[in-house]
């Protein structure tokens, strides 16, 4: 899916301006969504803690993740030479995705068989509501741009914050069930949620160098042999 898409959306030469522009665009819009992800990390991990919720901490660590990956991505394309880096680029958000993966579900199990108990927090469930309205123009910003650029870890990177936006209202859900009607494992389902959507796009972007199309001849810098 995601490398199809790569490379219908690439199959065009981009002239060295084009290029050098869209570049500069996912700089930006990678910088913004780092500046986002730290301060969402920063609250949902300490109202998490607060509130013994494991759905909040899976939230606040999976934006650790998307900081991560749009370093990987801000780290490609600092080079003078974005697709070499690529690969590594497409590695290190993987393996961020089945990290985030691991520590929720086993953080959600011990909620669901009685360790802990998850409370209410309405500074999580405003961060959610804020999220849901912030992260998918983010996402369609950068997945717009990666796809002209024919560039496989921007668009990675774009579905990985498209997830948060996902995330955010599985947060949403569970953060007011568990608040409105006092049911705690609705937290734990929630965390249990963003941890499969994390084990999906890890194996995608992990999949995703293993284009039999390089990135160099998507953006029509040399052809296929």
């Amino acid at each position: 899916m995601l490398r199809a898409a790569v490379v219908t959306a690439a199959t065009a030469a981009l002239d060295p301006t084009r290029k050098n522009l869209l570049q500069r665009r996912i700089r930006l819009v990678v910088g913004v969504t780092i500046t986002y992800n730290v301060i969402e990390a920063i609250i949902a991990l300490g109202a998490g803690s607060v509130a013994s919720s494991a759905a909040l901490i899976a939230f606040g660590l999976d934006s650790i993740v998307e900081v991560l990956s749009a370093v990987a991505v801000a780290w490609q394309f600092t080079a003078a030479d974005p697709e070499g880096r690529e690969r590594t680029a497409l590695r290190v958000i993987a393996l961020a995705f089945f990290a985030l993966a691991i520590y929720v579900t086993v953080d959600a199990l011990l909620s669901l068989t009685g360790v802990r108990g998850a409370e209410h927090s309405s500074v999580g469930i405003i961060l959610a509501a804020v999220s849901l309205v912030v992260m998918p123009g983010l996402s369609w910003f950068e997945r717009r741009t990666g796809l002209e650029l024919g560039s496989a870890s921007a668009v990675a990177d774009s579905k990985q914050t498209l997830i948060c936006s996902y995330l955010s209202a599985a947060l949403f859900v569970g953060l007011l069930l568990n608040s409105l009607l006092g049911w705690a494992w609705a937290d734990s389902l929630a965390a249990l949620v963003i941890a499969a959507f994390a084990v999906r796009e890890g194996l995608e972007a992990w999949r995703g160098d293993a284009c039999t199309v390089p990135i160099a001849a998507l953006t029509g810098e040399r052809t296929v042999d």
